[in-house]
């Protein structure tokens, strides 16, 4: 496996693990809290084995956006990698979504995608009331966009983004230990369905200190990637703002992991490393 591809997975994992929910009808009901600020910054590094390989950042952005006459969070991740591991296989991505504010379900989404040589920009738009998802994807020749492709749902669907936003938002207290987490989304042009388990709550050090948190495993689909359908494990902190404070993935190859540096929140002051 390259490892471009490894710091996309890490950086992206809590992401893929939280498209959706259990059942959906639209409109989609507000979620249970909002633990999102607009004009928060969550900055992390990625590592393999005892090596950093790259960088991290969870940006919010301190304004909200209309779309198709919701009011939006805009939310980006973005992912690269740092010193020498440029020389090996250089990466600077950028996922970002446009999120209701309330329902914290995604309008339109996009992903800026350089890796080495290879180039892609894409935009999904998401029609939740009919069920329905436009995928537009600009050709790297002409600079204009292909024809679009069109996807019917069998319900409301998460991007990645929004599907990490979405973690954040769920009442854990109110779980048991192995309660399972029921989700649905797309990613390019496939959808998929997954499933999470609580597994209850762990003081977690951290370069911010100990951290209580709440802790999640994905259970993965078998693959050639992940040593285990539990290899990858999620910590949130517990609190009312649930920041995704490590992940950890045991892989084929080795281990890898992307943990919290610092955090930027309009009522916190900047904690740095």
């Amino acid at each position: 496996m390259k490892l471009k591809s490894l710091l996309i997975l890490i950086i992206l994992v809590s992401g893929y693990s939280g498209f959706g929910q259990d059942t959906q009808t639209f409109p989609s009901p507000a979620v249970h809290s909002n633990p999102v600020r607009a004009g928060e910054t969550l900055d992390y590094k990625v590592t393999f084995g005892f090596f950093t390989v790259g960088k991290a950042q969870i940006n919010t952005s301190p304004k909200l956006f209309k779309v198709n006459g919701h009011p939006c969070y805009k939310i980006e991740i973005k992912g690269q990698t740092s010193g020498a591991v440029d020389w090996v296989a250089k990466v600077d991505d950028t996922w970002g979504t446009y999120m209701d504010t309330l329902t914290f379900m995604p309008y339109m989404g996009y992903r800026t995608i350089k890796e080495n040589s290879y180039r892609k920009n894409e935009t999904t738009i998401f029609d939740q009331k009919n069920l329905m998802v436009e995928l537009k994807v600009i050709d790297q020749k002409t600079g204009k966009y292909k024809e679009s492709e069109i996807f019917q749902t069998i319900e409301p669907v998460r991007d990645l983004v929004s599907g990490y936003s979405y973690l954040r938002t769920l009442d854990y207290d109110s779980k048991k230990v192995g309660d399972t987490i029921s989700l649905y989304g797309i990613f390019e042009d496939d959808f998929y369905d997954f499933k999470i388990l609580y597994a209850g709550k762990e003081v977690l050090k951290t370069n911010l200190g100990r951290i209580k948190t709440y802790k999640l495993i994905p259970v993965m689909p078998d693959n050639q990637l992940f040593a285990g359908k539990n290899a990858i494990t999620i910590w949130l902190s517990d609190d009312a703002h649930k920041i995704p404070l490590k992940i950890e993935a045991n892989m084929v190859i080795g281990k890898a992991g992307c943990e919290i540096t610092s955090f930027n929140r309009p009522e916190n002051k900047k904690t740095n490393q």
